[in-house]
């Protein structure tokens, strides 16, 4: 584990700098008990920087780790900190996203195939605003579709927007989506979660480990993988391993890079 995240940490460090990280620790292993933690131990280094954030409820300040280098990503792995969940925001503004997110949750016997036919509709609708919009796995069962901001809006404007393009979705094709949590209307369908776009919430970061029985890891897509993933119907066109998806970035380098780069506003739906 900690040699994957030295080896992916070029790809991986850039869309985790300065960001509130909650990690997902699995001290005894996979098959054991694991935890979600949010504040930073009080026994982490010196070195590693942390941002104390307001998240309201009982939970008051949260001192959250961030992961802005190797040696920090190192610390983590060693913590078993298996899996990166980064904030939308960035620490220093975390009130304002850099991106609108869209977490596609296949319910059985729905699979990744069926989220692949969603994505492919979010890009469709965006691609008629004028916006660019990037796939990736999620490491296990689903998927997300990035759209990159990276401007001056809130999550006052990009929850309700990204809710709006969810039941938008649901209603054109309400066989295959849906945008409400109820896990009773899940079963063969996918949840579109649009409700990952808030201050509270994260997202499973590209490049990260996911912990299961085999060592598969969020994998950034091609647009064209996704439109052949969807036609060939076969969920393991689109599971990658850790060793897979380091091949994948020394071949295609980091197909999530625009993601931080790319400047876009959204237009009124």
């Amino acid at each position: 584990m900690i040699d994957y995240y030295v080896r992916i940490a070029p790809a991986l460090l850039p869309h985790l700098r300065d960001r509130p990280l909650t990690v997902v620790r699995f001290p005894d292993g996979v098959e054991g008990r694991h935890f979600f933690e949010k504040n930073s131990p009080s026994h982490r280094p010196g070195w590693v920087r942390t941002a104390p954030i307001g998240v309201g409820g009982r939970a008051g300040i949260v001192e959250f780790t961030v992961c802005d280098d190797l040696p920090t990503l190192v610390w983590l792995a060693q913590l078993a900190a298996i899996e990166l969940h980064p904030s939308l925001a960035l620490a220093s503004d975390h009130e304002r996203p850099t991106v609108l997110a869209f977490d596609l949750d296949p319910g059985e016997p729905a699979t990744v195939v069926e989220c692949c036919a969603v994505a492919l509709r979010i890009r469709e609708l965006f691609a008629e605003l004028g916006l660019a919009a990037f796939p990736k796995t999620s490491g296990a069962k689903g998927m997300q579709v990035y759209v990159p901001l990276n401007g001056e809006l809130t999550y006052a404007t990009t929850k309700p927007y990204a809710r709006a393009v969810a039941r938008a979705l649901e209603s054109a094709e309400p066989g295959l989506v849906t945008s409400r949590m109820t896990r009773s209307l899940r079963p063969g369908k996918v949840f579109v979660d649009w409700s990952q776009n808030t201050r509270t919430k994260t997202t499973v970061a590209a490049y990260s480990l996911r912990a299961g029985a085999l060592p598969t890891a969020s994998a950034p897509l091609r647009w064209d993988e996704v439109e052949a993933a969807a036609s060939a119907s076969s969920p393991d066109e689109l599971r990658f391993g850790a060793g897979e998806v380091l091949e994948r970035f020394g071949r295609d380098g980091d197909l999530f890079a625009p993601v931080l780069e790319l400047e876009q506003e959204l237009p009124s739906l």
